[in-house]
């Protein structure tokens, strides 16, 4: 992907830096941040709302609805994939196994500490500074995808979220794939403890297959001669087996407990941050796929410091041990990948230069015509349409709706950004 030269309009990126400045005063003055944050918030909204009516692009968005709104239910759907696979892979082994077995060697978590010895302190307490979460991308991305509305970035901005969602669903659904497909013990090895109500021994699956082969070294070296399992661990401990109906099968997967109630969903709900979902890491995920978003749509300065902010989320990662380093250096190759492979969803480029060559070629001959005329008016008037092209709308359903397509439309994004505004705060 080519390096997007600078934009002239720099008010994205001054918004962009203002928020992060103002959402890290929580720590420095929490007094200041709670007049500054309200005030700044409000500021932009209704600034938003304010260009709403000069938006000269809403047939563009129109066009990208209903990919938008797929993509949105295709990333829901991969969410509830993932979460199931978040506490399947915490519940499989049971408690004792995460008690007792210890983090593996990481050697970035090693180089941390050794730079924390050789630096001087000021910039060791930069780099342990939580300066930016996991809602701070995805605000970062909110204000880009409502950037369009000041022409900062090419339109439709619906066509920007589609892809960003899609990007996030497909790289969501690799994740639970990868990280249920062989399950690495936590940084942090209290983590499931403290997190999950989980049974204390192994699945039934996990005490035939694994345990009476884990730690013997005659054991394991006759297995892989034999190929089968061959100890004999006779009838395997049960696990309680709530009535969840149509939602039954959920239950090798979720492993409850009798104190967690009846609910199937409430189980859910509590993986919202797991222990084992290690690799790839979805911090990074949604680091990386918003510094690329960034990056191809707006360019210039900002989009330097977004990835600097990227790197500073994933070397703290590793420093608090939430990932092992190979979680995220595998995660922000992951998603540049994902994100170059989705552009045609939406693309700058694409945008910017396909459109315009496609009104060219249907008024190629009145253009022609009109130079071997001499007719300058005429000439300027069809250049005008090629740039008006995108804003041109051929479904009358469309014009006949805009006013409330327009209105439904800015209500749901403000509605989705104070969601993931408040409900993603805790990262």
């Amino acid at each position: 992907m080519r390096w997007p030269a600078p934009p002239a309009n720099a008010g994205l990126g001054i918004a962009a830096m203002s928020y992060i400045t103002v959402d890290y005063l929580r720590h420095l003055s929490p007094a200041w941040h709670s007049r500054l944050q309200p005030a700044l918030w409000s500021l932009l909204a209704l600034t938003a709302v304010f260009r709403v009516p000069s938006y000269r692009h809403w047939s563009a968005e129109f066009r990208s609805a209903i990919p938008f709104i797929a993509s949105m239910l295709f990333m829901l759907a991969a969410l509830l994939c993932e979460m199931i696979s978040v506490r399947s892979v915490t519940a499989v082994l049971g408690l004792d196994w995460h008690l007792n077995t210890p983090p593996l060697p990481d050697t970035g978590q090693w180089l941390l500490l050794a730079l924390n010895e050789k630096l001087p302190t000021p910039i060791v307490e930069i780099l342990r500074a939580r300066i930016i979460g996991l809602h701070h991308f995805l605000m970062l991305f909110m204000m880009l995808a409502f950037s369009v509305l000041f022409d900062s970035v090419k339109a439709p901005g619906l066509g920007l979220g589609a892809r960003y969602m899609f990007t996030m669903a497909v790289g969501r659904l690799l994740r639970a794939i990868t990280f249920a497909s062989t399950i690495l013990p936590s940084a942090r090895p209290w983590c499931a403890g403290s997190r999950f109500r989980v049974p204390g021994y192994p699945h039934r699956w996990a005490q035939k297959y694994y345990v009476p082969y884990a730690t013997d070294h005659d054991a394991i070296s006759r297995v892989i001669k034999l190929d089968t399992a061959y100890v004999d661990i006779g009838k395997p401990v049960g696990d309680y087996q709530p009535d969840w109906g149509s939602m039954s099968f959920l239950i090798d997967f979720l492993r409850p407990t009798v104190s967690e109630g009846p609910s199937w969903y409430s189980l859910l709900k509590k993986a919202g941050g797991g222990c084992n979902d290690l690799l790839y890491s979805g911090h990074m995920l949604v680091a990386v796929l918003t510094a690329m978003a960034w990056t191809e749509a707006y360019g210039g300065f900002s989009s330097a410091l977004v990835w600097l902010l990227v790197m500073h989320s994933a070397q703290r990662e590793i420093r608090e041990r939430h990932h092992y380093t190979v979680d995220c250096v595998v995660a922000i190759y992951v998603g540049i990948l994902l994100w170059k492979m989705t552009g045609f969803i939406w693309s700058h480029e694409a945008t910017s230069s396909n459109r315009r060559l496609t009104k060219f070629e249907k008024i190629q001959s009145r253009l022609i015509q009109a130079s071997k005329d001499s007719d300058i008016d005429e000439v300027r008037e069809l250049l005008k349409e090629i740039e008006l092209s995108n804003e041109e709308s051929k479904n009358q359903t469309g014009i006949k709706y805009s006013r409330l397509f327009r209105s439904a439309t800015i209500v749901f994004a403000l509605v989705i950004v104070v969601l993931a505004f408040t409900l993603t705060s805790d990262g």
